[in-house]
């Protein structure tokens, strides 16, 4: 009996030897990750573009975004920042991607606006988890831009992002069951989705769960809270909640 329990003994501290060194295995990558990137906000421009070109992903981001933003010295040139963030996508980096379709879906100087080619860049880093690729995926087979229309595979998206607290995406989902063109029609889903939204800050949601409010769409009416609603997205300057608050307040 005595040999058995300390034949287990044994194998338990082993075992909790491997997970206590997995976890400063873990613990050490993420140090490392943030301390890389609080280095890389200290260098210099110049030091930024050396490290970039040596492969360094985080460098190639900074690159891009010091070229999209025209910040820390770097003259603003949206076709070197999409070639840097090329560079980082290419190596399997989701912002990289993200950010590299976002710039071919808008176009701009030196960059032919392309939604079709930006649509691949989307799912790639949709598929890593990134909020706002599966967001403008969403976007991009509701509206059929770059990509066949489908609606089934834009809710399919959106919920994705939803589930991360994408503002855009809980509101455009919202409207989605509102409406009932595409899936059976669900207020209660509609105003939860919408009040989620307006949580997090989204001036459309806002006005829409004040709509809800006034019409009494799954929830109880109240004029009161519609108002409420309305002036919070008519601070936020959304000009659709400054009629409807004129209107209630006439």
């Amino acid at each position: 009996m005595n040999l058995k329990h300390n034949l287990f003994v044994k194998r338990l501290v082993k075992l909790l030897s491997a997970l206590a060194l997995s976890i400063l295995t873990l613990g050490g990558a993420l140090t490392s990750s943030v301390t890389a990137q609080s280095t890389l906000d200290t260098l210099s421009f110049v030091k930024k573009i050396k490290l970039a070109k040596a492969g360094d992903v985080e460098a190639q981001l900074a690159v891009a975004a010091d070229y999209e933003l025209g910040r820390n010295k770097a003259r603003k040139n949206l076709l070197k920042a999409a070639q840097w963030y090329r560079k980082a996508a290419k190596q399997g980096d989701a912002k990289a991607q993200f950010k590299l379709g976002r710039i071919l879906h808008e176009g701009g100087r030196g960059i032919k606006k392309s939604p079709k080619l930006a649509v691949p860049l989307y799912e790639s880093a949709a598929k890593q988890g990134n909020a706002r690729a599966q967001y403008w995926l969403g976007f991009s087979y509701q509206h059929g831009d770059g990509i066949k229309a489908d609606v089934k595979n834009a809710i399919v998206w959106y919920q994705k992002a939803a589930e991360q607290n994408h503002g855009a995406a809980q509101n455009n989902l919202g409207l989605i069951y509102l409406n009932g063109k595409h899936v059976t029609r669900d207020l209660s889903k509609a105003f939860s989705l919408f009040s989620k939204a307006a949580e997090a800050g989204d001036p459309w949601a806002m006005n829409n769960l004040g709509g809800l409010y006034e019409m009494g769409w799954g929830t109880n009416p109240d004029r009161t809270k519609a108002k409420t609603f309305y002036e919070k997205a008519a601070e936020k300057g959304n000009q659709s909640a400054q009629r409807n608050l004129a209107r209630l307040s006439s």
